[in-house]
């Protein structure tokens, strides 16, 4: 020990603080070895070694307070007592004189990249440590000189408490007495050109309330799970012939108090749940509910990724939510950021003074459109974190599936770049080849989970999406289907007597349709920025837009694949989604938003009860057209089949304001038609015109069968029909 390192203790920048720090065996003149304990305690106005009943005063080698002691015997367990400035005495045990935590096989793995738990080893943990008790740190900053645990327990000091410098970049340390609750930071000083900074924990389990932002410990195995039932029947579901109706939910704009506060996790366990559950959903989507410092990013810039956001309440009150909607036969999907992240000083950017997290090349390693950063996929340790994260949710959450966001731009070099702005792969391409890798190995990990499912918002016609990654596929098990979104509502915003024009808008699907494991997303993003609500996309009068809305919700339903629809949409709202706002629930005094609301219920409801409309989703045996040419009227017409043939519907659609008498279908057999529900029932504030219960068949060729219907079509509506 030199006088030049104890000042760079002092100072702040000694790379190896347990070298000089700690209990240490020194050789004295007389040749006999002896230990000296040392301590820097700037906080200290004097210190003592206490070793049993022993007590012996420290000498006070540096003016900022670094203290040490010679003993006669091996201190193996001490403490430090400390007079403080202000007369009063304390007692501690010393960090530095306990051995190393971290296993050299866990950093093995850590360092290779296939420790897919990472998060059991890295950030903050409650430990015991021969016999005392505290919080295990353990932190990725290879390029850092020296990395410090901070936070209310040392006076956010950024030189009291270093931490110990592992292989593969790990520093890590055990602070004994510290317990759940307590918030930190990492100051990390950089070898190079003097960059340091307070960052956040990468691992962090829990956060402070924005716009704070330290890492708080969180003790996850508190909480005690009462779900067993849900999570055993998941593991043996096939989702792909499960009816799935999701409910997408930005939980702080769902519902608020009077006074403008967000509901909490605890108050979301009944009213959100209690509502989903009401409204016969199966899931509940959340925009990113993972830690994030500016509201209106709606999530989607994360900088606590194993942290849900302290708005709503701690960790196990997020837990108590999904324990809560599985209880109720709810299931429960987040969206997954893996895509990017922000540039907040405290949170992954620019970690330890390098580009650590985020790929060093602008042109591979910025999103200029969103002004966030970009992963680097081929980096082991990188791979590793965004893995580890995926699988904390379905793990230790209890999620039941993760939405994978803006998988496009994670796919292709050149999304939303210009010439000269990316650069091609090894071969010349345009695809993103780590990123590809990354998501086929975190599809196959993640479906190992019993019962979880992932799903993509992939935009372009990348082959495979949702095919198996022993296929060639990217492994997902569900794509949104964003050509059809686009389609219909364009479609529909369409005056009806323009309509005959874009009737291919409301075919084209179907040439597609059984090419991925489709949902049908009506999102958050299609009803803000300017586009309008879903009931304001619709044209005509209030009557027309309602009857519109009615209709392509219906459609909506029988068209294949699974179905999605943002909150608000479900009654009407007329103002689009404002993340600052709620949902404008005091429409439902009115008829026309609670009829439609009920309208929503029923399909769901009806939607769950008839096995035609989920058994056979994603293969061309589920669907059969009737009549697709009939552009002028803007009618079609088409089955949809359960694996038992006898299941079949019939969907007749009419998308003009214009009631059609006397139509005819082609039927296979002969028979009662019953109609099933109708889009146009008064019950849901339509006209009412319908076909008395139903109809029977007329020995009639028409549409290539051998039988035919004539129905009455209701004015802008969808009718469905099934055989008796």
């Amino acid at each position: 020990m030199t006088t030049s390192e104890i000042e760079a203790i002092a100072g702040g920048y000694h790379g190896d603080a347990f070298r000089i720090l700690g209990p240490h065996s020194v050789k004295a003149k007389n040749g006999v070895d002896r230990w000296e304990v040392r301590a820097f305690v700037p906080q200290a106005k004097s210190a003592s070694v206490v070793t049993g009943r022993t007590t012996t005063p420290m000498l006070r080698k540096h003016r900022d307070g670094f203290f040490a002691a010679l003993l006669d015997g091996d201190p193996a367990s001490y403490e430090l007592e400390l007079k403080l400035f202000d007369g009063t005495v304390t007692h501690f045990e010393d960090p530095y004189r306990f051995p190393p935590i971290l296993s050299d096989f866990d950093l093995h793995l850590f360092a290779e990249g296939t420790n897919y738990e990472a998060y059991h080893m890295m950030g903050a943990h409650l430990a015991v440590v021969e016999n005392i008790a505290g919080v295990r740190f353990a932190v990725w900053a290879p390029n850092a000189i020296s990395v410090f645990v901070t936070g209310d327990f040392n006076e956010w000091d950024t030189r009291r408490n270093p931490m110990r410098k592992r292989t593969a970049g790990v520093w890590e340390l055990f602070l004994p007495g510290l317990a759940d609750g307590a918030t930190y930071k990492y100051f990390v000083r950089s070898q190079f050109q003097g960059y340091e900074q307070l960052k956040s924990d990468p691992y962090g389990f829990g956060s402070e309330i924005p716009p704070k932002s330290a890492s708080v410990v969180r003790d996850l195995s508190t909480y005690t799970w009462q779900d067993a039932e849900w999570m055993k029947s998941r593991a043996e579901r096939h989702w792909l012939r499960e009816p799935i109706s999701t409910y997408e939910v930005h939980l702080e704009s769902w519902m608020r108090h009077p006074d403008g506060q967000p509901l909490t996790y605890r108050e979301m366990s009944v009213k959100l749940v209690g509502y989903v559950k009401r409204m016969g959903f199966t899931h509940i989507e959340l925009l990113p509910m993972m830690e994030h410092p500016y509201s209106g990013s709606w999530g989607y810039q994360i900088t606590g990724y194993f942290a849900p956001t302290a708005r709503f309440g701690p960790p196990t009150d997020f837990m108590y939510f999904v324990d809560h909607c599985h209880q109720n036969g709810i299931g429960v999907i987040v969206d997954w950021v893996p895509a990017h992240f922000p540039k907040d000083a405290h949170g992954l950017a620019y970690f330890d003074g390098t580009n650590l997290y985020e790929h060093a090349d602008p042109r591979m390693g910025e999103h200029r459109d969103w002004g966030t950063l970009i992963f680097n996929y081929g980096r082991n340790e990188v791979r590793e974190f965004l893995i580890s994260n995926a699988l904390f949710w379905l793990k230790e959450y209890h999620i039941d599936g993760l939405r994978v966001d803006a998988v496009a731009s994670m796919l292709y070099l050149d999304y939303s770049r210009e010439h000269g702005q990316w650069i091609s792969n090894r071969y010349g391409g345009n695809e993103n080849l780590e990123a590809i890798d990354l998501l086929r190995r975190f599809n196959e990990l993640a479906h190992e989970v019993p019962g979880a499912m992932t799903i993509a918002e992939e935009s372009t016609a990348f082959p495979g999406v949702s095919k198996p990654v022993y296929l060639n596929g990217l492994g997902f098990t569900m794509k949104w289907n964003m050509g059809w979104m686009h389609d219909m509502l364009d479609y529909f915003e369409k005056d009806p007597v323009h309509r005959k024009y874009q009737h291919g808008n409301i075919t084209f699907s179907l040439l597609y349709a059984f090419t991925e494991n489709f949902v049908l997303p009506i999102s958050h993003d299609e009803v803000v920025h300017g586009k309008g609500s879903l009931l304001n996309k619709m044209p005509g009068d209030g009557w027309q837009k309602f009857a519109n809305l009615r209709a392509f919700l219906t459609y909506m339903m029988g068209h294949p694949g699974k179905k999605l629809l943002f909150m608000g949409c479900e009654i009407g709202q007329w103002e689009e989604w404002r993340h600052t706002g709620t949902v404008a629930w005091e429409l439902l005094q009115w008829d026309p938003h609670k009829k439609l609301q009920r309208l929503v219920q029923d399909l769901n409801s009806f939607y769950r009860e008839h096995p035609a409309l989920y058994e056979v989703d994603f293969h061309y045996s589920g669907f059969e057209w009737i009549d697709f040419h009939d552009g002028q009227n803007s009618v079609i017409a088409f089955l949809r089949k359960a694996e038992d043939p006898a299941k079949s519907l019939l969907f007749c659609c009419n998308f003009t304001p214009v009631v059609r008498y006397n139509y005819e279908f082609g039927v296979s057999e002969p028979g009662f038609y019953h109609e099933l529900l109708n889009s146009d029932s008064e019950q849901y504030g339509g006209s009412n015109v319908g076909n008395r219960g139903g109809v029977q068949s007329q020995p009639a060729q028409h549409h290539g069968k051998a039988h035919s219907i004539s129905v009455t079509l209701p004015p802008l509506a969808v009718v469905i029909f099934e055989k008796q």
